[in-house]
């Protein structure tokens, strides 16, 4: 375990999404000390009352790992669904770790990816995990965005979308001819993860459960790819929707390198390929596994260290 008063100046860094929160500490001179994941959790869950009994839940959770190593000097937190108003899960965090609220600076979890992929102007992020969206965040340090409106509105191409694509084929399927699923291994995988073939363990599956939770039945629709036509359609229908993102920022923007990143764009290389395809001949495009929980650590010391700079070491 490491002792914070001998190693001042730890960034701990949090990136929050609706399937898995990983956190991570990060030393003055940007070198990763310790990571970790706890459950996933949403902004968007402060709404309601069961819903920030389950978000302190998870800090206490995130809290309790975090100090078995060190107690952080700051904390900068991107959390998925976030608007701006974090007061209450500062408080938490500041109780929970020992430090003043002062020291957490929260924001949108994509403003921490697009950092961990480029300096401000240099490029277009597309992240596609449980929903999806496109960001720029100009010179002046101005986000811009693509998307990203929420799964019931949106977010086509990730994984929520891909999950509500696949469901929707299925039932569509069953009203037309009933059984049909059993000759489908995309609607057998579907199935399987949801619980039984009856509408019932679809309807409290889809209606149900968080977002994050309906998300994860992507990875049943990307194992059936090769296997059933549906499913293939559906992944290269998602990477086209990732493009769409990618091609309304150059519209408005202007020439830049697309990154790709985030779970979803990851279950399967015909995400990635049919978004391509979709692009500009000349769009230099570049998939990621990006470790925005790091970046977001390093952007921790920079707030206590002016100095330091998210070049240290890499994201």
């Amino acid at each position: 375990m490491l002792n914070s008063s001998a190693h001042p100046g730890i960034g701990l860094g949090i990136d929050a999404g609706g399937t898995q929160t990983r956190w991570a500490l990060a030393a003055p001179d940007g070198a990763i000390l310790a990571e970790g994941t706890v459950a996933g959790l949403s902004a968007l869950q402060m709404s309601k009352p069961d819903g920030r009994a389950s978000v302190r839940a998870t800090f206490i959770e995130l809290a309790r790992a975090v100090l078995q190593h060190a107690q952080p000097a700051s904390v900068r937190a991107g959390l998925t669904g976030f608007g701006g108003e974090g007061a209450q899960m500062t408080a938490w965090l500041a109780e929970l770790l020992g430090i003043e609220p002062t020291a957490i600076a929260m924001c949108n979890d994509i403003d921490i990816a697009y950092r961990a992929s480029f300096a401000p102007g240099e490029g277009y992020l597309v992240y596609a995990g449980t929903g999806s969206i496109g960001a720029f965040i100009d010179s002046d340090g101005t986000f811009h965005r693509a998307g990203g409106r929420g799964v019931v509105l949106d977010d086509g191409g990730g994984g929520f979308w891909i999950a509500r694509a696949a469901l929707r084929h299925i039932w569509r399927r069953e009203d037309e001819a009933p059984g049909s699923w059993e000759s489908s291994p995309m609607a057998r995988a579907v199935f399987e993860h949801v619980g039984g073939s009856d509408w019932a363990f679809s309807r409290q599956f889809i209606y149900g459960q968080e977002r994050g939770e309906v998300g994860k039945l992507a990875l049943a629709v990307a194992a059936s790819a090769g296997q059933d036509p549906a499913a293939d359609a559906i992944l290269l229908e998602a990477g086209r929707e990732l493009g769409r993102l990618a091609n309304a920022l150059l519209r408005r923007f202007g020439p830049r390198p697309v990154a790709l990143a985030g779970r979803a764009a990851e279950l399967h290389p015909s995400i990635a390929a049919s978004m391509r395809a979709s692009l500009p001949p000349d769009t230099l495009l570049t998939q990621t596994a990006m470790r925005a929980h790091h970046a977001a650590a390093r952007l921790a010391v920079a707030d206590s260290h002016p100095a330091f700079s998210l070049s240290n070491g890499q994201p």
